[in-house]
C-alpha cells in the first residue's frame, strides 16, 4: 500500500493547506520552493494536497524555508506525526497545541455542512451575547479571552453569507435547544429571532426536531457535523467527506467511507422526521415572543 493511502487524510489535508498558505505568503512560487527544499515539483504537489504523509524533519525544514513562526512550526510538526495514523483522535494539549484549531480550517474549506446538535445551537449561528454565555460557562477564561473567542465565533460567521460561494448549511436541532433559555430571555430571544432570518437565507435550512416525536435517529447518533468539499465549479468532491465530533477532551475526525455513510443516514433520518423550514421558523418566532411577554 502506497503511504498516498495510509493514514487518516484529515491531518494530511490539513497539514497540506497550511503549507501552502505559508508558501504563497512568502511569495514562493512551487517551482523556487521545490529547488530551495531540493524536492521535485510534483513530491510539493503531493504534500500540499494531501496525497502523501510527511516526517515532522521535512515539516520542519520547510517552515524554515518558509519563515514560519515557531510556535506554528512546533503546531505543524505535531500534525505531521499524525499524517501515518490508521485514524485520528485530535486531543488537545497531547502533540498540537490547543491554540492550532484545525477545525476551523475544514470548516472554512467545506462546501457544505449537515449538523445534528441535540444541546445548543451551533456556533455558526450564535449571536455575540449567546456565545458569549455559552463560553462563559468555562470558570477557568479570563474576560479578556472569552472576548477573542467570542470574536473568533462571530468572524467564522462570514461564510455563511459572504458574496461568492456561501457555504450550504442544513441544521437539524433538538426542541431543547429552542426552550433551554441561555444567557436570559431577552438574550435568548435574540438569538432565537436569528434564527428565524437565517432560515430566510437561500443556502440555509434550520429544522426543529420536537419533543413530539418521541424517539428519533439522533438519539443514537448524538451531535455531529458533516462537512462535505466540492471544487469551485465542480460537482464532485475533490476530498473525502468528513464527519466533526467535538468530545470533552478532544476533537474526533471520521472520514472512511462506512463511516461517512452511517452518518450521513442518520442525518437524513433526522432531517426527514424534523418540522419544515416554515414551521420551524415559526417556533423560533413564537417561542422568542413567549420568552419576552409577561
Amino acid at each position: 500500500m502506497s503511504e498516498a493511502t495510509t493514514g487518516s487524510t484529515v491531518p494530511r489535508r490539513q497539514l497540506g493547506r497550511y503549507l501552502r498558505e505559508l508558501r504563497t505568503n512568502a511569495r514562493l512560487t512551487v517551482q523556487v520552493a521545490a529547488k530551495a527544499l531540493e524536492w521535485s515539483e510534483a513530491k510539493m504537489w503531493r504534500i500540499e494536497t494531501g496525497q502523501t504523509s510527511l516526517r515532522s524533519h521535512d515539516v520542519e525544514t520547510m517552515c524554515r524555508v518558509y519563515g514560519a513562526p515557531e510556535e506554528l512550526k512546533i503546531a505543524l510538526m505535531g500534525l505531521a506525526k499524525e499524517t501515518k495514523g490508521k485514524g485520528w483522535w485530535h486531543a488537545y494539549g497531547d502533540v498540537i497545541p490547543e491554540s492550532f484549531d484545525l477545525f476551523i480550517g475544514l470548516e472554512e474549506a467545506a462546501g457544505s455542512l449537515e449538523e445534528y446538535s441535540p444541546e445548543l445551537i451551533p456556533g455558526l449561528f450564535q449571536t455575540p451575547d449567546y456565545a458569549r454565555a455559552i463560553i462563559r460557562n468555562n470558570p477557568d477564561l479570563q474576560e479578556e479571552e472569552i472576548d477573542r473567542r467570542v470574536q473568533l465565533r462571530i468572524q467564522r460567521q462570514a461564510l455563511v453569507s459572504r458574496v461568492t460561494e456561501p457555504t450550504t448549511l442544513r441544521a437539524a436541532l433538538n426542541e431543547a435547544v429552542v426552550r433551554r433559555v441561555v444567557g436570559g430571555a431577552a438574550v435568548m430571544a435574540a438569538q432565537l429571532d436569528r434564527l428565524a432570518e437565517l432560515n430566510e437565507r437561500p443556502n440555509v435550512s434550520i429544522r426543529i426536531v420536537p419533543f413530539s416525536l418521541g424517539a428519533h435517529k439522533g438519539l443514537d447518533c448524538g451531535p455531529f457535523i458533516l462537512m462535505r468539499f466540492a471544487t469551485a465549479g465542480e460537482k464532485q468532491n475533490h476530498e473525502p467527506p468528513t464527519v466533526y465530533v467535538q468530545g470533552f477532551t478532544g476533537a474526533l475526525y471520521l472520514d472512511k467511507p462506512r463511516e461517512i455513510d452511517r452518518y450521513a443516514a442518520g442525518f437524513t433520518a433526522i432531517w426527514g422526521a424534523a418540522l419544515s423550514q416554515e414551521d420551524s421558523s415559526a417556533l423560533f418566532r413564537r417561542a422568542a415572543r413567549e420568552m419576552i411577554e409577561p
